[in-house]
């Protein structure tokens, strides 16, 4: 009875540890690389009302979640651009319906280095830039010259499968005109702003709440308009032209424990998570 009793403890915990596990719902929660830290601190601040329920969330891009919704493998996915028709219609040929929640909203922040001399741009200067149609491939064709730069500009995106790059590629370089050639597209939003601050030659762009007091964000005018800074203010109202709405889509209209933590996101305490994160919430909402 000596050598039993210990091995009826250990299974006996190995069991309770068994149940534990299978009573608690994992949501799986994929996508925007610009979403990804505050639906990581949405996860962690759910989990610590409801223990019942864990959400897992990882990155990889708009378009890794949104084909993950595709492919019915996740409840969530995030993204900072809308899904295409082609997407849509792939989804419900293979059964799923996704339906789009707009949880917040960003300003897509045109970033350079902190030593360069430029304060505003427009639209078109940097389509001029960023464009295959631009022509504009120095910093004195802008009419500066940048401390510690050889005057080729460095020009920084994403990388393809990023909503950010897509948003961009719609909102700046408009139909019919793709990204030059030469780009140096990095993974995720935080690899733009570390190689913007270290580079002096270089401009990038990622959302809002990426921006450090190591480089400078540009005000930007469309169409012969006053520049607006991006804020929180200016992405909320709309008036800053490169502001985005944030998107979770679900596999049809939540149900279950996936309407339980989508009301609790679009809640006050929700909503000022993404506040504090550095996004514009989706309405007016009282903060501790």
């Amino acid at each position: 009875m000596k050598v039993r009793k210990p091995m009826i403890f250990v299974a006996s915990m190995l069991a309770a540890i068994v149940t534990t596990a299978e009573a608690r719902t994992v949501l799986q929660n994929k996508g925007s690389d610009t979403l990804v830290n505050v639906a990581q601190a949405w996860a962690e601040e759910y989990q610590k009302i409801n223990k019942d329920i864990a959400i897992a969330v990882s990155g990889g891009g708009s378009g890794t979640g949104i084909a993950a919704m595709i492919n019915g493998t996740v409840d969530i996915a995030n993204a900072s651009r809308k899904m295409k028709d082609k997407e849509k219609k792939m989804a419900k040929d293979r059964g799923q319906n996704p339906v789009e929640h707009i949880v917040g909203y960003d300003a897509l922040a045109v970033f350079i280095h902190k030593d360069n001399p430029i304060t505003s741009m427009s639209i078109e200067q940097l389509a001029d830039i960023y464009g295959r149609k631009g022509k504009v491939k120095s910093w004195s064709e802008m009419g500066v010259k940048v401390p510690g730069c050889d005057d080729k500009i460095v020009v920084v995106s994403r990388q393809n499968n990023s909503g950010t790059y897509a948003y961009f590629k719609k909102a700046v370089l408009g139909k019919g005109n793709k990204f030059r050639q030469g780009t140096l597209d990095m993974h995720g939003s935080k690899d733009v702003v570390d190689l913007v601050e270290k580079t002096p030659c270089a401009i990038g762009y990622s959302g809002l709440a990426y921006a450090t007091d190591h480089l400078k964000m540009v005000c930007v005018s469309s169409g012969g308009a006053d520049c607006v800074v991006p804020s929180v203010e200016t992405a909320g109202d709309g008036s800053y032209p490169v502001a985005r709405p944030l998107m979770m889509y679900t596999n049809g209209q939540p149900q279950g424990d996936i309407k339980t933590y989508m009301d609790w996101i679009m809640s006050d305490e929700g909503q000022c998570i993404i506040l504090n994160k550095g996004y514009a919430p989706v309405r007016a909402v009282k903060c501790n």
